[in-house]
Formats: C-alpha cells, structure tokens, sequence
C-alpha cells in the first residue's frame, strides 16, 4: 500500500470528536466506562456510542463480566490495533499543538486533507481521488476551512482552464514532515 494511502487511512480512523480524548484517557481510567466519562466530561450515551462504534472497528474491547475488576461494571481495553492508533493519536496531538489550531482531528476529513497536501496532492480533484469517501461538498468546506486557519494556501491558477490549487503554508509543512514521519515510525 501507498505510504500517502496508509498515513491517510491512520488518520481518517483517528478523525471525530471523541475518538483521540478516549484512545489516550481509556487506560488512565482503567479502562472503566464512569471515570472515563467523569475525565473527559461527555454524557453517558455518546461515550457509549462512540465506544460501541471503536469496539466495531477493532480499537477497543469490551470486557466479559468474567474479566472484569467488577462484573457488574463496564470495562474496555485498548486491542492490539487501538494500542497502534494510541501511538498515532499521541503523535497527531502533539502535532495539533505545534499547529495551534485547536483539535482539528474533532472534524472529519481535517488531518485527511492535511496529509494529502503533504504528499503533493495539489488539485482538488486528485486530493478526492485520494480521500476515495470524501464528498465534494465535506472536500470543499474543509479546504476553506484550513484555508482560514492560515494552514493552507488556496492559489487561482487562470491558464489553461480556471481553477484553484491547494498547498500547505510555510509554517504548516514542516510540522506536517515531523507528523508523517512519525506515524511512519509506528507502521
């Protein structure tokens, strides 16, 4: 597999609101459902969902009452892959604070689009070929999005058809090289 395809696919599994505060909270917590959802402050049925939905793609596992502290008490663990994604989670964080931008993985497609442009993938057309699931209508709003954070530049080229090309700015692309040669350590 492309490395472009691989660092995109570790960061589109790393994308929502909750995903990164869960993977890096969950072992602190002791993979326990009430302290997790006491640190991260999140009501007891999005933590559910979300953790159902981490469950059904392999990055945690829920506990039988038979391996559990407490049998009557819910608790996780992180899997081989959500130990992985943990590792990943810790480098896009960093990253995100390099980048003072906020939690750009809270919205889906961000770190995405980010990786895309380091990788060259200047037009709009071949970032979405890249993204594969990607709508133009999300594609676009979060090109403009970046664009207005200053970690993107948003070129008009007139010649021969009008259209625009994206790049990252100057201060973004040398965190972007440190965060792709991280998450190529961890493959």
């Amino acid at each position: 597999m492309d490395r472009a395809v691989q660092v995109v696919h570790i960061t589109k599994e790393l994308s929502g609101r909750w995903t990164i505060p869960i993977l890096l909270s969950l072992d602190k917590s002791g993979g326990r459902f009430t302290p997790l959802k006491n640190a991260l402050q999140i009501s007891p049925s999005r933590l559910s969902s979300n953790l159902k939905i981490m469950t059904e793609v392999g990055l945690v596992q829920h506990l039988s009452p038979f391996e559990r502290n407490h049998p009557l008490l819910p608790e996780y663990q992180l899997t081989e892959k959500g130990r992985f994604m943990k590792e990943a989670a810790l480098v896009i964080s960093r990253s995100e604070h390099q980048l003072g931008c906020g939690f750009l993985a809270a919205k889906a497609w961000n770190w995405p689009v980010l990786i895309a442009l380091y990788y060259q993938y200047h037009e709009f057309n071949s970032i979405r070929h890249l993204l594969q699931s990607a709508t133009p209508r999300i594609l676009s709003t979060r090109l403009s999005e970046l664009h207005e954070e200053d970690l993107v530049k948003k070129t008009l080229i007139t010649d021969p058809i009008p259209k625009y090309t994206y790049a990252l700015s100057t201060h973004t692309e040398p965190i972007l090289q440190i965060t792709n040669r991280n998450l190529l350590a961890l493959l």
